[in-house]
């Protein structure tokens, strides 16, 4: 890219002084005054701001690829490589993801059930299978532990629940949070770890109540429920990872404005043509 010197007045001296520091001729100084901007750097000139607005609304995530997305949508005229070569320019570097580990307690008696999702990540419908899992938050105050519900069909996250511990409560006010989001139908598919809290006696009888039939990971096999694992890292990487909490109240916020209005809302997904998981049901949940 090409920046241009403003001089509102310049001088025999100024000229001279300026050729010299730069190296340059008098006369390759007065053309290069006098070229004119190519159709590639007004290009430029004019994706540049559009590159550092869509980068700052992604709260600094999105990578060269969904930047290209939101600017072709807009009707630029342009290729990932471009962008990624103006991103690069500009040091916009989205937040690198690292390997995230979780723990699930199995040492229990309850019944486990059998992997009857199979890893069939790509239902063909909103409601038809549904993944949940549990992950924890560092604070000040102590551990804060989050239980999320997944709708595979559009990844959208359609019951949560946070607390201090990790009982069964947590994840059954997870589901509870689900099934009064949602009218579902008999014989949705809810893929779990086979922890104690999934296993438990008062979580089965809801599945049970509500004719959801219940399907647990192989033993640390965490590829299983994939889908979750995802998910889990874009939290810690794009909101957990980049503050420290005092408190687990503040923690809870965090997570609330990331779940509800970012990743819900606004953040697009490459699974789902780069549109949000609540624009792609109102896009295709009635194709």
């Amino acid at each position: 890219m090409r920046y241009k010197l403003i001089q509102t007045e310049e001088t025999n001296h100024d000229i001279e002084l300026m050729c010299e520091v730069m190296e340059v001729s008098r006369s390759g100084y007065y053309a290069w005054r006098s070229r004119n901007v190519s159709k590639r750097e007004q290009r430029h000139e004019r994706m540049i701001p559009k590159i550092q607005k869509i980068f700052k609304e992604s709260r600094e995530n999105y990578g060269y690829r969904r930047i290209t997305n939101e600017l072709q949508k807009q009707e630029e005229n342009c290729g990932k490589h471009q962008v990624l070569s103006l991103m690069r320019k500009l040091n916009l570097r989205p937040t690198i993801k690292h390997a995230f580990k979780t723990t699930t307690d199995s040492n229990h008696t309850n019944p486990i059930f059998n992997n009857t999702l199979n890893r069939e990540f790509n239902p063909v419908q909103i409601n038809q299978s549904w993944v949940s899992d549990i992950t924890y938050i560092n604070t000040y105050e102590g551990w804060l532990y989050l239980a999320v519900v997944m709708d595979l069909y559009s990844r959208n996250i359609v019951g949560w629940a946070m607390d201090e511990n990790m009982t069964e409560d947590l994840v059954i006010n997870a589901l509870n949070m689900a099934l009064f989001r949602r009218k579902i139908p008999s014989g949705l598919l809810l893929h779990s770890d086979r922890g104690s809290q999934y296993a438990s006696i008062s979580y089965q009888q809801i599945l049970k109540h509500h004719g959801i039939i219940c399907s647990m990971s192989r033993k640390g096999n965490c590829w299983d429920n994939a889908p979750m694992e995802s998910f889990f890292r874009s939290l810690k990487v794009e909101c957990v990872y980049r503050q420290k909490f005092n408190s687990r109240e503040q923690a809870k916020s965090a997570i609330f404005d990331y779940i509800e209005v970012f990743y819900n809302r606004q953040r697009k997904h490459s699974k789902l043509n780069y549109l949000s998981p609540m624009n792609y049901e109102l896009a295709y949940a009635n194709s």
